[in-house]
């Protein structure tokens, strides 16, 4: 699994991708492959300013050279921690706003490992008397300030790399208590309707978090529509509301609708 690089932490702490580089990004996702020549042509500037902008993003792994052009990373691992911060960041706070406002005072959720469920846990911060169950460091710090919620930490093996909080004694933890809603993150949903995430301890983790909640919510940038992971959590089956950033591509809003998922696009 890909390891915490503190190298990257300063630099994408200071520097967010640029527009041309998140349009590159999202170039590279729709096709899989794509060559230095097609990607210069799409965005409309030399190959010189494309290979500059593929150097500066394989650098910090975001994307891969391939033979024949760029590619995105392998399946079998994540972008790091500190990337996935600063990728796609505003639709993020967009789609933790949104969950937020759907969000009842007085409820019980559990929140898991993600930028994404972190960017809800920013926007739940001036609401009252929740109850909140995490396996998220960062989720605790971050509403554990505020008297009127009560913030409760799974126990188990702290990973440095995302301060997430992974393990059987996080299950056995969890499977204690039954919440309102379950607000849960994913590398991954397959145009079948398979979730999928890198790390295994992660998605046992994510699996009981679905089995203890009355409800499940889903949240995702566009990002993750199509994109390859390792291993299956779960399906969409199991997931009572999606929030996300963009409507989903039609092969993929076909089996939401056949789930009957609601489908929450947050403006």
């Amino acid at each position: 699994m890909f390891e915490f690089d503190h190298r990257c932490y300063s630099v994408f702490n200071r520097k967010m991708l640029n527009p041309r580089q998140q349009t590159l990004l999202e170039c590279v996702r729709k096709h899989g492959t794509i060559s230095v020549e097609e990607l210069a042509q799409q965005l409309n500037v030399t190959t010189q300013t494309v290979r500059r902008d593929v150097k500066a993003m394989v650098d910090e792994s975001l994307l891969a050279r391939y033979h024949g052009g760029v590619g995105l990373l392998s399946s079998t691992e994540n972008i790091a921690y500190p990337q996935r911060q600063v990728m796609h960041a505003e639709a993020k706070r967009r789609i933790g706003r949104t969950v937020a406002a759907r969000v009842p005072d007085g409820c019980s959720l559990i929140l898991n490992l993600g930028t994404t469920t972190e960017e809800v846990a920013q926007s739940l911060q001036k609401h009252k008397n929740l109850h909140v169950v995490t396996n998220n460091l960062n989720v605790a710090t971050t509403l554990g300030s505020n008297p009127e919620l009560e913030v409760i930490i799974a126990g188990g093996v702290v990973r440095p790399r995302d301060r997430g909080v992974v393990g059987e004694a996080t299950i056995d933890f969890i499977r204690q208590f039954k919440v309102d809603i379950g607000i849960i993150g994913i590398s991954s949903i397959e145009m079948d309707g398979v979730l999928r995430d890198f790390d295994a301890r992660e998605v046992k983790v994510a699996q009981t978090i679905i089995e203890q909640s009355r409800q499940v919510w889903l949240v995702a940038d566009a990002s993750k529509f199509g994109r390859q992971a390792l291993v299956k959590m779960a399906h969409l089956s199991q997931i009572d509301v999606l929030f996300t950033d963009a409507p989903p591509p039609p092969e993929l809003a076909k089996v939401l609708a056949e789930t009957e998922v609601e489908v929450v696009i947050a403006k």
